[in-house]
């Protein structure tokens, strides 16, 4: 890859002795990414080798990208995701998809609890608009056959047919319901995850974007904004900003989110997607949080910049007082994104690039899902 040359500038920014000493000396695991995948790899590193070094840089104050900013999902894919998979990959490979999403959750909730991730199991549940028939129709359809493609994994059919209670208006009268889907709470789950990887003594260091970096061999030159320091393993977990790092087949994807202010008396209970997952709610605090719309400009989606278009503001707005909460008066709190990894294909990149670099990227969306176990198996290549 033609990357620009950096000149050594660590003497230029005053980090004293003592400052270079303590955390960018003798650094024996480094890890770009302080979302989940990051923080499980670091803290399996930091487990298997108690005594290493191990570094996380992270680019914003809080961790960047998807893992704090997505809807809080435990889904494993809705049956027209599913459905969907199927034309582009094989039988084994949407079983595989779906093993690595439950497996992946099962560990996550192992790893932290229950209690701490504010997990909730009320079912996932897909509407289909009147527009939708057809497609209804299909997913219904092939009901069964996928219940039994993927029987292995849940020990039970996931999906079954639900009527509309929550009086939501312009869909079908039915839903098609994943009984194992869950919800959690986004932000109790990353804290949890830096205060295990710090107990474990981890060093974490926020607000350094790295630029560059060089395999020489014996170790890695990484050059950050900041300052440049060597390491002698390095791992690349920044999925949706990794694109210009390591030269995969993975591409940036915006995902716009909105949660209007607490709702008197709201009755809407789980998770919910439509349009084959491009647009997702739940209920969360007495709110109606609600994301997606990507689907509306793929082309102007496909950025790694923050921010919030009036296309898909003004579509969500739209849906909820439409759709969602036709009856209800609701304003909405806030809005903001998230930069997700996603490629042609779900599978996510989890491989060596190089003698003594790494990465795990791609996560296609199902961070939550699946982002324990490829922070795990990211580890585990070393």
């Amino acid at each position: 890859m033609n990357r620009p040359h950096y000149s050594s500038y660590f003497s230029e920014m005053n980090h004293s002795y003592w400052e270079y000493k303590t955390w960018l000396s003798n650094v024996d695991y480094t890890i770009v990414g302080s979302g989940i995948v990051g923080l499980n790899a670091a803290m399996c590193l930091a487990t298997k080798f108690p005594k290493a070094k191990v570094l996380v840089l992270e680019r914003g104050i809080l961790p960047q990208g998807a893992s704090t900013k997505n809807a809080g999902f435990a889904c494993f894919g809705s049956i027209s995701e599913v459905l969907s998979d199927l034309e582009d990959h094989s039988e084994q490979e949407v079983f595989d998809l779906v093993k690595r999403r439950y497996n992946g959750i099962g560990l996550l909730r192992k790893n932290l609890g229950d209690n701490v991730l504010d997990y909730k199991l009320f079912g996932g549940h897909e509407l289909f608009l009147n527009s939708q028939q057809e497609l209804y129709d299909s997913c219904h359809e092939k009901m069964q056959e996928i219940n039994e493609l993927l029987n292995p994994i849940f020990k039970g059919n996931a999906f079954c047919q639900k009527p509309n209670d929550f009086c939501f208006k312009g869909i079908n009268d039915h839903f098609i319901t994943n009984i194992f889907e869950g919800q959690l709470d986004t932000g109790k789950m990353m804290a949890s995850l830096l205060e295990e990887v710090q107990k474990k003594g981890v060093r974490i260091l926020n607000a350094v974007s790295v630029e560059d970096f060089e395999d020489k061999a014996g170790d890695v030159l990484v050059k950050t904004k900041q300052f440049e320091f060597r390491t002698k393993k390095l791992l690349i977990a920044t999925n949706g900003f990794a694109k210009d790092l390591v030269g995969e087949a993975v591409q940036p994807a915006r995902a716009q989110v909105l949660v209007t202010k607490p709702i008197e008396n709201l009755k809407i209970k789980g998770t919910f997607h439509f349009e084959e997952g491009y647009y997702y709610f739940r209920d969360v605090d007495n709110r109606i949080l609600f994301g997606g719309g990507r689907n509306l400009d793929f082309d102007a989606e496909e950025t790694s910049k923050f921010g919030q278009t009036a296309l898909v503001q003004n579509e969500l707005k739209r849906l909820l007082k439409e759709v969602i909460l036709p009856d209800t008066i609701v304003e909405i709190e806030r809005s903001w994104s998230g930069i997700m990894g996603v490629g042609n294909k779900k599978r996510p990149i989890v491989k060596q690039l190089s003698n003594n670099v790494y990465c795990g990227v791609r996560l296609g969306g199902m961070g939550i899902a699946i982002g324990s176990a490829v922070g795990s198996e990211l580890a585990e290549l070393l």
